[in-house]
Protein backbone atom coordinates (compact mmCIF):
# COMPACT_ATOMS: atom_id res chain seq x y z
CA UNK A 1 0.00 0.00 0.00
CA UNK A 2 1.50 3.69 -1.18
CA UNK A 3 2.09 6.52 1.65
CA UNK A 4 -1.28 7.99 0.21
CA UNK A 5 -3.49 5.17 0.24
CA UNK A 6 -1.61 4.48 4.06
CA UNK A 7 -3.15 8.63 5.25
CA UNK A 8 -5.95 8.13 3.67
CA UNK A 9 -6.90 4.97 5.61
CA UNK A 10 -7.38 7.17 8.46
CA UNK A 11 -10.00 9.27 6.77
CA UNK A 12 -13.40 9.16 8.20
CA UNK A 13 -15.38 6.53 6.88
CA UNK A 14 -18.05 7.57 4.51
CA UNK A 15 -20.70 10.11 5.58
CA UNK A 16 -21.85 11.19 2.05
CA UNK A 17 -21.76 9.52 -1.24
CA UNK A 18 -18.89 11.71 -2.54
CA UNK A 19 -16.81 10.02 -0.28
CA UNK A 20 -17.97 6.68 -1.38
CA UNK A 21 -16.99 7.54 -4.75
CA UNK A 22 -13.47 8.70 -3.68
CA UNK A 23 -12.60 5.52 -1.25
CA UNK A 24 -14.04 3.13 -4.68
CA UNK A 25 -11.65 4.83 -6.89
CA UNK A 26 -8.46 4.69 -3.69
CA UNK A 27 -9.51 0.91 -4.01
CA UNK A 28 -9.38 0.41 -7.82
CA UNK A 29 -6.34 2.86 -7.93
CA UNK A 30 -7.87 5.16 -10.67
CA UNK A 31 -6.05 8.02 -10.01
CA UNK A 32 -2.63 6.29 -8.74
CA UNK A 33 -0.15 8.17 -10.62
CA UNK A 34 3.77 8.41 -9.68
CA UNK A 35 4.63 11.51 -7.45
CA UNK A 36 0.72 12.38 -7.23
CA UNK A 37 -2.08 12.27 -4.68
CA UNK A 38 -4.95 10.02 -6.04
CA UNK A 39 -7.04 12.58 -4.89
CA UNK A 40 -7.13 16.39 -6.14
CA UNK A 41 -10.05 18.32 -6.08
CA UNK A 42 -10.67 22.28 -7.01
CA UNK A 43 -12.66 25.40 -5.75
CA UNK A 44 -13.04 27.64 -8.65
CA UNK A 45 -14.70 30.44 -8.48
CA UNK A 46 -15.51 33.39 -10.52
CA UNK A 47 -14.13 36.58 -9.20
CA UNK A 48 -17.33 38.60 -9.93
CA UNK A 49 -18.60 38.99 -6.16
CA UNK A 50 -18.26 38.21 -3.07
CA UNK A 51 -18.57 34.77 -1.70
CA UNK A 52 -21.52 33.60 0.54
CA UNK A 53 -22.58 30.39 2.79
CA UNK A 54 -22.89 28.35 -0.25
CA UNK A 55 -19.41 28.76 -1.46
CA UNK A 56 -18.36 27.60 2.34
CA UNK A 57 -20.00 24.56 1.67
CA UNK A 58 -18.10 24.21 -1.31
CA UNK A 59 -15.09 24.90 0.08
CA UNK A 60 -15.73 23.22 3.15
CA UNK A 61 -16.90 20.21 0.95
CA UNK A 62 -13.18 20.49 -1.40
CA UNK A 63 -10.95 21.14 0.67
CA UNK A 64 -11.79 19.52 3.21
CA UNK A 65 -11.96 16.14 1.37
CA UNK A 66 -8.66 16.58 0.03
CA UNK A 67 -7.42 17.31 3.62
CA UNK A 68 -8.93 13.77 4.22
CA UNK A 69 -8.09 11.72 1.87
CA UNK A 70 -4.22 12.76 1.93
CA UNK A 71 -4.84 14.71 -1.35
CA UNK A 72 -4.22 18.79 -2.39
CA UNK A 73 -6.31 21.30 -3.49
CA UNK A 74 -6.61 23.99 -6.00
CA UNK A 75 -7.65 27.15 -5.60
CA UNK A 76 -8.57 28.21 -8.96
CA UNK A 77 -10.23 31.92 -10.31
CA UNK A 78 -12.37 31.33 -13.54
CA UNK A 79 -11.60 34.88 -14.68
CA UNK A 80 -12.89 34.32 -18.88
CA UNK A 81 -15.62 36.75 -18.01
CA UNK A 82 -13.02 40.54 -18.08
CA UNK A 83 -16.18 42.75 -18.03
CA UNK A 84 -17.28 41.55 -15.02
CA UNK A 85 -13.97 40.69 -12.82
CA UNK A 86 -11.90 42.56 -10.69
CA UNK A 87 -9.22 42.56 -8.44
CA UNK A 88 -11.28 43.25 -5.01
CA UNK A 89 -12.81 40.39 -5.44
CA UNK A 90 -10.04 37.97 -6.11
CA UNK A 91 -8.44 39.39 -2.85
CA UNK A 92 -11.92 38.96 -0.72
CA UNK A 93 -12.19 35.46 -2.13
CA UNK A 94 -8.63 34.51 -0.99
CA UNK A 95 -9.37 35.84 2.44
CA UNK A 96 -12.36 34.35 2.93
CA UNK A 97 -10.94 30.25 2.21
CA UNK A 98 -7.64 31.37 4.90
CA UNK A 99 -10.36 32.83 7.18
CA UNK A 100 -12.12 29.23 6.79
CA UNK A 101 -9.27 27.10 7.67
CA UNK A 102 -7.70 26.26 4.69
CA UNK A 103 -5.30 26.35 2.50
CA UNK A 104 -3.93 25.02 -1.06
CA UNK A 105 -0.52 24.50 -0.26
CA UNK A 106 0.26 20.78 -0.43
CA UNK A 107 3.94 19.61 0.40
CA UNK A 108 5.62 23.27 0.17
CA UNK A 109 3.88 24.18 -3.01
CA UNK A 110 1.16 26.86 -3.60
CA UNK A 111 -1.62 25.61 -5.80
CA UNK A 112 -3.16 28.61 -6.79
CA UNK A 113 -4.24 29.12 -10.54
CA UNK A 114 -6.31 31.40 -12.50
CA UNK A 115 -7.95 30.16 -16.08
CA UNK A 116 -6.14 33.05 -17.50
CA UNK A 117 -3.28 31.38 -17.11
CA UNK A 118 -4.22 29.03 -19.76
CA UNK A 119 -5.42 31.36 -22.31
CA UNK A 120 -2.74 30.92 -24.71
CA UNK A 121 -3.19 26.75 -24.29
CA UNK A 122 -7.14 26.93 -24.63
CA UNK A 123 -6.50 28.93 -27.84
CA UNK A 124 -4.19 26.41 -29.21
CA UNK A 125 -6.64 23.34 -28.41
CA UNK A 126 -9.40 25.56 -30.03
CA UNK A 127 -7.59 25.75 -33.42
CA UNK A 128 -6.87 21.76 -33.22
CA UNK A 129 -10.72 21.49 -32.57
CA UNK A 130 -11.30 23.67 -35.64
CA UNK A 131 -8.90 21.42 -38.20
CA UNK A 132 -9.94 18.32 -36.68
CA UNK A 133 -13.55 19.02 -37.58
CA UNK A 134 -14.87 19.34 -34.23
CA UNK A 135 -15.21 23.05 -33.77
CA UNK A 136 -16.51 26.24 -36.55
CA UNK A 137 -16.40 30.06 -37.06
CA UNK A 138 -20.60 30.57 -36.57
CA UNK A 139 -21.36 34.07 -38.51
CA UNK A 140 -25.26 34.46 -37.79
CA UNK A 141 -26.52 37.33 -35.65
CA UNK A 142 -26.88 36.30 -31.52
CA UNK A 143 -30.85 36.72 -32.34
CA UNK A 144 -30.66 34.06 -35.06
CA UNK A 145 -28.61 31.75 -33.11
CA UNK A 146 -30.55 31.99 -30.14
CA UNK A 147 -33.56 31.08 -32.58
CA UNK A 148 -31.97 28.42 -34.09
CA UNK A 149 -31.38 26.47 -31.18
CA UNK A 150 -34.89 25.16 -30.57
CA UNK A 151 -36.24 24.93 -26.69
CA UNK A 152 -36.64 21.47 -24.81
CA UNK A 153 -39.82 20.40 -27.25
CA UNK A 154 -38.29 21.24 -30.50
CA UNK A 155 -34.69 20.37 -32.25
CA UNK A 156 -32.24 23.23 -33.07
CA UNK A 157 -31.86 24.15 -36.67
CA UNK A 158 -27.89 23.61 -38.30
CA UNK A 159 -26.38 26.84 -38.69
CA UNK A 160 -25.84 27.75 -42.19
CA UNK A 161 -22.22 28.24 -41.45
CA UNK A 162 -21.74 24.97 -39.78
CA UNK A 163 -20.30 22.96 -42.99
CA UNK A 164 -17.65 26.19 -43.27
CA UNK A 165 -14.83 24.19 -44.41
CA UNK A 166 -12.15 24.09 -40.94
CA UNK A 167 -9.25 26.45 -43.13
CA UNK A 168 -12.10 29.27 -43.50
CA UNK A 169 -12.70 28.77 -39.57
CA UNK A 170 -9.05 28.66 -38.50
CA UNK A 171 -8.89 31.81 -40.77
CA UNK A 172 -11.71 33.45 -39.46
CA UNK A 173 -10.73 32.52 -35.60
CA UNK A 174 -7.29 33.54 -36.19
CA UNK A 175 -8.65 37.37 -37.18
CA UNK A 176 -10.90 37.15 -34.09
CA UNK A 177 -7.68 36.76 -32.56
CA UNK A 178 -6.23 39.91 -34.29
CA UNK A 179 -8.97 42.10 -33.73
CA UNK A 180 -10.57 42.71 -36.88
CA UNK A 181 -14.18 42.36 -36.01
CA UNK A 182 -16.55 43.35 -32.99
CA UNK A 183 -18.07 41.87 -30.69
CA UNK A 184 -20.74 39.42 -31.26
CA UNK A 185 -19.74 39.02 -35.09
CA UNK A 186 -18.50 35.98 -34.84
CA UNK A 187 -18.45 33.05 -32.03
CA UNK A 188 -16.50 29.88 -32.22
CA UNK A 189 -18.99 26.75 -31.50
CA UNK A 190 -18.42 23.14 -30.52
CA UNK A 191 -19.87 20.61 -33.62
CA UNK A 192 -22.00 18.24 -31.48
CA UNK A 193 -25.79 18.08 -31.79
CA UNK A 194 -28.12 20.42 -32.81
CA UNK A 195 -30.62 18.07 -32.05
CA UNK A 196 -29.53 16.99 -28.99
CA UNK A 197 -32.31 16.30 -26.26
CA UNK A 198 -29.38 18.19 -24.08
CA UNK A 199 -29.24 21.91 -25.28
CA UNK A 200 -25.77 22.21 -23.65
CA UNK A 201 -24.91 19.91 -26.35
CA UNK A 202 -26.26 21.71 -29.27
CA UNK A 203 -23.11 22.89 -30.49
CA UNK A 204 -22.42 24.97 -27.36
CA UNK A 205 -20.21 28.90 -27.78
CA UNK A 206 -16.52 28.03 -26.64
CA UNK A 207 -14.95 31.41 -27.59
CA UNK A 208 -16.36 34.55 -28.32
CA UNK A 209 -14.98 37.82 -29.14
CA UNK A 210 -15.04 40.45 -26.33
CA UNK A 211 -13.10 43.64 -26.67
CA UNK A 212 -12.32 44.63 -23.00
CA UNK A 213 -9.68 45.19 -20.29
CA UNK A 214 -8.69 41.83 -18.48
CA UNK A 215 -7.90 42.63 -14.44
CA UNK A 216 -4.50 39.85 -15.69
CA UNK A 217 -3.83 40.21 -18.90
CA UNK A 218 -4.43 43.21 -19.49
CA UNK A 219 -5.73 43.98 -23.15
CA UNK A 220 -3.61 40.96 -24.91
CA UNK A 221 -6.92 39.37 -25.60
CA UNK A 222 -9.74 40.20 -27.40
CA UNK A 223 -11.32 36.15 -27.73
CA UNK A 224 -12.28 35.07 -24.37
CA UNK A 225 -13.10 31.08 -23.50
CA UNK A 226 -16.35 30.29 -21.93
CA UNK A 227 -17.05 28.66 -19.25
CA UNK A 228 -18.25 25.34 -20.01
CA UNK A 229 -15.02 24.88 -22.32
CA UNK A 230 -12.58 26.21 -19.39
CA UNK A 231 -13.51 24.52 -17.08
CA UNK A 232 -12.98 20.88 -18.30
CA UNK A 233 -9.64 22.02 -19.55
CA UNK A 234 -8.28 23.71 -16.96
CA UNK A 235 -9.07 20.06 -14.54
CA UNK A 236 -7.35 18.35 -16.77
CA UNK A 237 -4.46 20.56 -17.25
CA UNK A 238 -4.25 20.80 -13.73
CA UNK A 239 -4.27 16.92 -12.92
CA UNK A 240 -7.82 17.06 -10.82
CA UNK A 241 -9.57 13.60 -10.44
CA UNK A 242 -12.95 14.53 -8.65
CA UNK A 243 -13.97 17.96 -10.18
CA UNK A 244 -16.86 18.45 -7.94
CA UNK A 245 -19.96 20.92 -9.18
CA UNK A 246 -23.33 22.20 -7.77
CA UNK A 247 -26.34 19.90 -9.55
CA UNK A 248 -27.15 22.97 -11.86
CA UNK A 249 -24.10 21.41 -13.90
CA UNK A 250 -25.38 17.99 -14.58
CA UNK A 251 -26.64 18.70 -17.10
CA UNK A 252 -23.08 20.12 -18.30
CA UNK A 253 -21.50 17.02 -18.06
CA UNK A 254 -22.24 15.69 -21.08
CA UNK A 255 -20.28 18.34 -22.91
CA UNK A 256 -17.28 17.95 -20.09
CA UNK A 257 -16.75 14.95 -20.98
CA UNK A 258 -16.97 15.29 -24.74
CA UNK A 259 -14.61 18.22 -24.79
CA UNK A 260 -12.12 16.25 -22.53
CA UNK A 261 -12.41 13.40 -25.33
CA UNK A 262 -12.08 15.04 -28.38
CA UNK A 263 -8.45 16.85 -26.98
CA UNK A 264 -7.57 13.23 -25.38
CA UNK A 265 -8.24 11.61 -29.45
CA UNK A 266 -5.64 14.65 -30.36
CA UNK A 267 -3.38 13.57 -27.75
CA UNK A 268 -3.21 16.27 -25.15
CA UNK A 269 -4.82 14.10 -22.79
CA UNK A 270 -4.11 11.04 -21.13
CA UNK A 271 -8.06 9.26 -21.59
CA UNK A 272 -7.87 7.12 -18.53
CA UNK A 273 -6.67 9.62 -15.65
CA UNK A 274 -9.43 12.12 -17.06
CA UNK A 275 -11.03 13.92 -14.42
CA UNK A 276 -14.93 13.55 -13.72
CA UNK A 277 -17.31 15.52 -12.80
CA UNK A 278 -19.37 14.83 -9.34
CA UNK A 279 -22.66 17.01 -8.57
CA UNK A 280 -24.11 17.34 -5.31
CA UNK A 281 -27.09 20.08 -4.02
CA UNK A 282 -26.53 23.04 -3.45
CA UNK A 283 -27.05 25.08 0.04
CA UNK A 284 -30.52 26.07 0.39
CA UNK A 285 -30.69 28.07 3.57
CA UNK A 286 -33.86 29.33 4.92
CA UNK A 287 -34.61 33.14 5.77
CA UNK A 288 -31.44 34.35 3.81
CA UNK A 289 -30.24 35.28 0.13
CA UNK A 290 -27.39 34.03 -1.83
CA UNK A 291 -28.37 35.44 -5.34
CA UNK A 292 -25.89 37.61 -6.30
CA UNK A 293 -27.71 39.80 -8.42
CA UNK A 294 -29.85 40.35 -5.24
CA UNK A 295 -27.19 40.64 -2.91
CA UNK A 296 -25.94 43.39 -5.39
CA UNK A 297 -29.23 45.04 -5.22
CA UNK A 298 -29.67 45.55 -1.36
CA UNK A 299 -25.88 46.64 -1.50
CA UNK A 300 -26.82 49.65 -4.06
CA UNK A 301 -30.15 50.61 -2.92
CA UNK A 302 -28.59 50.81 0.83
CA UNK A 303 -31.32 48.18 2.09
CA UNK A 304 -28.26 46.82 3.41
CA UNK A 305 -24.26 47.97 4.80
CA UNK A 306 -22.75 46.65 2.20
CA UNK A 307 -20.95 43.35 1.23
CA UNK A 308 -20.19 42.73 4.95
CA UNK A 309 -23.26 44.01 6.51
CA UNK A 310 -23.56 41.42 9.65
CA UNK A 311 -27.31 40.23 8.07
CA UNK A 312 -25.94 39.18 4.88
CA UNK A 313 -25.21 35.43 4.38
CA UNK A 314 -21.86 36.67 2.51
CA UNK A 315 -19.04 35.04 3.94
CA UNK A 316 -17.50 38.49 4.92
CA UNK A 317 -20.74 39.36 6.46
CA UNK A 318 -20.98 35.89 8.81
CA UNK A 319 -17.21 36.66 9.55
CA UNK A 320 -18.26 40.46 10.80
CA UNK A 321 -21.19 38.88 12.38
CA UNK A 322 -19.39 37.10 14.67
CA UNK A 323 -19.56 33.54 13.26
CA UNK A 324 -15.87 31.00 13.88
CA UNK A 325 -14.69 28.71 10.95
CA UNK A 326 -15.17 26.10 13.70
CA UNK A 327 -18.72 26.76 13.47
CA UNK A 328 -18.94 26.78 9.56
CA UNK A 329 -17.34 23.99 9.06
CA UNK A 330 -19.57 22.06 11.91
CA UNK A 331 -22.58 23.28 10.17
CA UNK A 332 -21.32 21.83 6.80
CA UNK A 333 -20.77 18.89 8.31
CA UNK A 334 -23.68 18.35 10.50
CA UNK A 335 -26.24 19.11 6.81
CA UNK A 336 -23.99 16.34 4.99
CA UNK A 337 -23.95 16.30 1.03
CA UNK A 338 -26.52 15.50 -0.78
CA UNK A 339 -27.84 14.26 -4.54
CA UNK A 340 -31.18 16.26 -4.94
CA UNK A 341 -31.95 19.76 -3.52
CA UNK A 342 -33.79 20.58 -0.44
CA UNK A 343 -34.05 23.55 2.05
CA UNK A 344 -31.48 23.91 5.23
CA UNK A 345 -33.37 25.27 7.91
CA UNK A 346 -31.28 28.66 9.64
CA UNK A 347 -31.47 27.11 13.03
CA UNK A 348 -28.83 24.18 11.80
CA UNK A 349 -26.23 27.02 11.34
CA UNK A 350 -27.15 29.27 14.38
CA UNK A 351 -27.18 25.55 16.48
CA UNK A 352 -23.56 25.14 15.05
CA UNK A 353 -22.41 28.68 16.10
CA UNK A 354 -24.03 28.17 19.66
CA UNK A 355 -22.41 24.96 20.08
CA UNK A 356 -18.99 26.13 19.22
CA UNK A 357 -19.35 28.94 20.88
CA UNK A 358 -20.54 27.83 23.85
CA UNK A 359 -16.88 26.10 25.24
CA UNK A 360 -15.20 28.99 24.12
CA UNK A 361 -16.95 32.25 25.15
CA UNK A 362 -16.09 33.85 28.36
CA UNK A 363 -18.92 35.14 30.35
CA UNK A 364 -19.89 39.01 30.87
CA UNK A 365 -22.77 40.77 32.07
CA UNK A 366 -24.29 43.33 29.70
CA UNK A 367 -27.49 45.28 30.67
CA UNK A 368 -29.02 46.05 27.08
CA UNK A 369 -32.04 48.32 28.45
CA UNK A 370 -31.11 50.33 31.35
CA UNK A 371 -32.57 51.07 34.54
CA UNK A 372 -31.14 53.06 37.24
CA UNK A 373 -31.55 51.04 40.51
CA UNK A 374 -30.21 52.99 43.45
CA UNK A 375 -29.31 51.08 46.77
CA UNK A 376 -30.02 53.76 49.87
CA UNK A 377 -28.33 51.83 52.57
CA UNK A 378 -24.92 51.09 50.63
CA UNK A 379 -22.44 53.10 51.65
CA UNK A 380 -21.42 56.47 49.78
CA UNK A 381 -18.63 56.49 47.50
CA UNK A 382 -17.66 52.98 48.61
CA UNK A 383 -17.27 49.71 46.10
CA UNK A 384 -17.18 45.77 47.36
CA UNK A 385 -15.37 43.68 44.76
CA UNK A 386 -17.80 40.86 43.58
CA UNK A 387 -16.58 38.08 41.57
CA UNK A 388 -17.98 35.84 38.79
CA UNK A 389 -16.30 32.86 36.56
CA UNK A 390 -15.00 33.22 33.67
CA UNK A 391 -16.54 30.02 32.47
CA UNK A 392 -19.09 28.35 34.52
CA UNK A 393 -17.86 25.01 33.20
CA UNK A 394 -14.34 25.44 33.02
CA UNK A 395 -13.13 26.10 36.47
CA UNK A 396 -9.59 26.44 35.25
CA UNK A 397 -9.79 29.67 33.51
CA UNK A 398 -10.21 31.53 36.52
CA UNK A 399 -12.58 34.27 37.91
CA UNK A 400 -13.38 38.00 37.31
CA UNK A 401 -13.93 40.34 39.46
CA UNK A 402 -16.00 44.01 39.21
CA UNK A 403 -17.45 46.40 41.92
CA UNK A 404 -21.03 46.57 43.24
CA UNK A 405 -21.66 50.45 44.13
CA UNK A 406 -24.79 52.04 45.77
CA UNK A 407 -25.74 53.00 41.81
CA UNK A 408 -26.34 50.44 39.59
CA UNK A 409 -27.94 50.19 35.99
CA UNK A 410 -30.40 46.71 35.78
CA UNK A 411 -32.47 46.00 33.14
CA UNK A 412 -35.95 47.86 32.30
CA UNK A 413 -37.49 44.19 32.29
CA UNK A 414 -36.30 43.02 35.31
CA UNK A 415 -38.53 45.71 37.26
CA UNK A 416 -42.35 45.90 37.25
CA UNK A 417 -44.40 48.02 39.61
CA UNK A 418 -47.91 46.24 39.31
CA UNK A 419 -45.98 42.40 38.88
CA UNK A 420 -48.02 39.86 36.82
CA UNK A 421 -48.81 36.77 38.56
CA UNK A 422 -45.63 34.52 38.50
CA UNK A 423 -43.08 37.58 37.84
CA UNK A 424 -40.30 37.17 40.37
CA UNK A 425 -38.08 40.13 39.42
CA UNK A 426 -37.87 43.33 41.13
CA UNK A 427 -41.46 44.65 42.65
CA UNK A 428 -42.04 46.83 45.24
CA UNK A 429 -41.60 44.60 48.56
CA UNK A 430 -39.78 41.97 47.05
CA UNK A 431 -36.74 40.63 47.39
CA UNK A 432 -34.33 39.33 44.77
CA UNK A 433 -30.65 38.50 44.26
CA UNK A 434 -28.44 40.82 42.33
CA UNK A 435 -26.42 37.89 40.32
CA UNK A 436 -22.84 37.56 42.09
CA UNK A 437 -23.92 40.02 44.81
CA UNK A 438 -26.14 40.87 47.36
CA UNK A 439 -29.67 40.03 48.20
CA UNK A 440 -31.85 43.41 47.93
CA UNK A 441 -35.78 44.56 49.22
CA UNK A 442 -37.77 47.18 46.60
CA UNK A 443 -38.75 50.24 48.64
CA UNK A 444 -39.68 52.90 46.38
CA UNK A 445 -39.35 53.99 42.49
CA UNK A 446 -38.66 57.72 40.96
CA UNK A 447 -41.17 58.88 38.25
CA UNK A 448 -41.08 61.51 35.72
CA UNK A 449 -43.82 63.62 34.97
CA UNK A 450 -45.30 61.68 32.54
CA UNK A 451 -46.00 58.92 34.94
CA UNK A 452 -42.83 56.54 33.54
CA UNK A 453 -40.37 54.99 36.00
CA UNK A 454 -36.68 56.45 35.84
CA UNK A 455 -35.40 55.19 38.46
CA UNK A 456 -35.91 52.28 41.72
CA UNK A 457 -34.80 52.27 45.18
CA UNK A 458 -34.04 49.15 46.90
CA UNK A 459 -32.12 48.02 50.19
CA UNK A 460 -29.58 45.82 50.36
CA UNK A 461 -28.26 43.06 53.05
CA UNK A 462 -24.91 43.44 54.12
CA UNK A 463 -24.58 39.46 55.31
CA UNK A 464 -26.24 38.11 52.23
CA UNK A 465 -23.25 38.71 49.97
CA UNK A 466 -22.89 35.59 46.96
CA UNK A 467 -19.84 33.09 48.59
CA UNK A 468 -20.13 33.68 52.02
CA UNK A 469 -22.06 31.85 54.49
CA UNK A 470 -24.56 34.47 55.16
CA UNK A 471 -26.18 34.46 51.58
CA UNK A 472 -27.49 30.79 52.58
CA UNK A 473 -29.82 32.43 55.19
CA UNK A 474 -31.80 33.94 51.99
CA UNK A 475 -34.19 32.48 49.71
CA UNK A 476 -35.23 34.49 46.84
CA UNK A 477 -36.63 33.30 44.17
CA UNK A 478 -35.76 36.21 41.63
CA UNK A 479 -31.94 36.78 40.62
CA UNK A 480 -31.17 39.61 37.78
CA UNK A 481 -28.01 41.40 36.44
CA UNK A 482 -26.52 44.13 37.03
CA UNK A 483 -23.56 46.51 36.21
CA UNK A 484 -21.91 49.79 38.75
CA UNK A 485 -23.10 52.64 37.05
CA UNK A 486 -19.78 54.46 38.16
CA UNK A 487 -17.63 51.65 36.93
CA UNK A 488 -19.33 50.15 33.82
CA UNK A 489 -18.54 50.21 30.69
CA UNK A 490 -21.09 52.45 27.69
CA UNK A 491 -20.78 50.72 24.28
CA UNK A 492 -22.78 50.89 21.37
CA UNK A 493 -24.16 47.69 20.94
CA UNK A 494 -25.90 46.11 17.59
CA UNK A 495 -28.52 43.54 17.68
CA UNK A 496 -29.09 41.50 15.05
CA UNK A 497 -31.33 39.22 13.88
CA UNK A 498 -32.40 37.46 10.65
CA UNK A 499 -32.73 39.76 7.23
CA UNK A 500 -36.01 38.15 6.78
CA UNK A 501 -39.54 36.95 8.14
CA UNK A 502 -40.22 35.12 5.29
CA UNK A 503 -38.02 31.45 5.01
CA UNK A 504 -38.13 31.20 1.71
CA UNK A 505 -38.23 35.23 0.88
CA UNK A 506 -37.44 35.06 -3.31
CA UNK A 507 -39.13 31.31 -3.91
CA UNK A 508 -41.80 31.49 -6.86
CA UNK A 509 -41.13 34.78 -8.21
CA UNK A 510 -41.86 36.76 -4.59
CA UNK A 511 -41.12 39.92 -4.39
CA UNK A 512 -38.28 39.54 -1.68
CA UNK A 513 -37.94 43.35 -0.75
CA UNK A 514 -41.06 42.39 1.38
CA UNK A 515 -39.90 40.40 3.12
CA UNK A 516 -37.35 42.17 4.82
CA UNK A 517 -37.59 42.03 8.55
CA UNK A 518 -37.80 45.60 9.94
CA UNK A 519 -36.47 44.32 13.12
CA UNK A 520 -33.24 43.08 11.63
CA UNK A 521 -31.30 45.01 13.43
CA UNK A 522 -31.71 47.68 16.30
CA UNK A 523 -28.34 50.10 17.57
CA UNK A 524 -28.63 50.71 21.48
CA UNK A 525 -26.38 51.96 23.98
CA UNK A 526 -25.52 49.37 26.28
CA UNK A 527 -23.47 49.24 29.53
CA UNK A 528 -21.03 46.39 30.37
CA UNK A 529 -19.38 45.05 33.19
CA UNK A 530 -15.89 46.80 33.95
CA UNK A 531 -12.59 45.57 32.34
CA UNK A 532 -14.88 44.89 28.68
CA UNK A 533 -13.26 48.22 27.32
CA UNK A 534 -10.38 45.80 26.82
CA UNK A 535 -12.27 43.70 24.69
CA UNK A 536 -10.19 43.32 20.93
CA UNK A 537 -12.08 43.21 17.62
CA UNK A 538 -13.43 39.44 16.74
CA UNK A 539 -13.06 38.65 20.86
CA UNK A 540 -16.14 36.76 21.21
CA UNK A 541 -18.40 36.79 24.52
CA UNK A 542 -21.30 35.23 26.08
CA UNK A 543 -23.24 38.19 27.99
CA UNK A 544 -25.04 36.26 30.31
CA UNK A 545 -28.71 35.64 29.61
CA UNK A 546 -28.39 37.79 26.24
CA UNK A 547 -26.63 35.89 24.14
CA UNK A 548 -23.29 35.80 22.13
CA UNK A 549 -21.90 38.84 21.13
CA UNK A 550 -18.33 39.82 19.20
CA UNK A 551 -16.37 43.30 19.12
CA UNK A 552 -16.74 44.60 15.30
CA UNK A 553 -13.31 44.03 13.72
CA UNK A 554 -13.74 47.39 11.91
CA UNK A 555 -15.79 49.97 14.14
CA UNK A 556 -14.12 48.94 17.07
CA UNK A 557 -11.55 51.32 19.17
CA UNK A 558 -8.90 50.70 21.79
CA UNK A 559 -11.21 51.49 25.23
CA UNK A 560 -14.48 52.17 23.28
CA UNK A 561 -15.22 48.59 22.00
CA UNK A 562 -18.63 48.50 19.38
CA UNK A 563 -20.42 44.82 19.99
CA UNK A 564 -22.49 43.03 17.37
CA UNK A 565 -25.19 40.43 18.50
CA UNK A 566 -24.29 36.76 17.44
CA UNK A 567 -27.08 35.04 18.51
CA UNK A 568 -29.61 34.76 21.03
CA UNK A 569 -28.91 31.55 23.70
CA UNK A 570 -31.74 29.85 22.22
CA UNK A 571 -33.42 29.68 18.51
CA UNK A 572 -36.80 32.02 18.93
CA UNK A 573 -37.72 31.63 15.93
CA UNK A 574 -38.90 27.92 16.38
CA UNK A 575 -41.69 29.43 18.62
Amino acid sequence: MSNEQTKSANAPSSSNFLRAIIESDLKAGTYRRAGMPEVITRFPPEPNGYLHIGHAKSICLNFGLARDYAGRCHMRFDDTNPTKEEQEFVDTILDSVRWLGFTWEHQGEAHLHYASDYFGRLYEMAEYLITAGHAYVDSQSAEDMAKNRGNFSEPGKNSPFRDRPPAESLDLFRRMKAGEFRDGEHVLRAKIDMASPNMNMRDPAIFRIRHAHHHRTGDKWCVYPMYDYTHPISDALEKITHSICTLEFQDHRPFYDWILARLAEGGYFDQPTLPHQHEFARLNLTYAITSKRRLLQMVEEGIVDGWDDPRLATIVGIRRRGFTPESVQLFCERIGVAKADGWIDMSILEGSLRDDLDPKAPRAVAVLRPLKLILDNFPEGETVECSAPVHPHFPERGNRTFPISRELWIEQEDFMESPVKGYFRLFPGNRVRLRYGYVIECTSVDKDANGNVVAVHANYFADSKSGTEGSANYKVKGNIHWVSAEHAVEAEVRLYDRLFTDPQPDAGGKDFLAAINPQSKEVITAYLESGMDKAMPEDRYQFERHGYFVADHEDSKPGKPVFNRIVTLRDSWGK
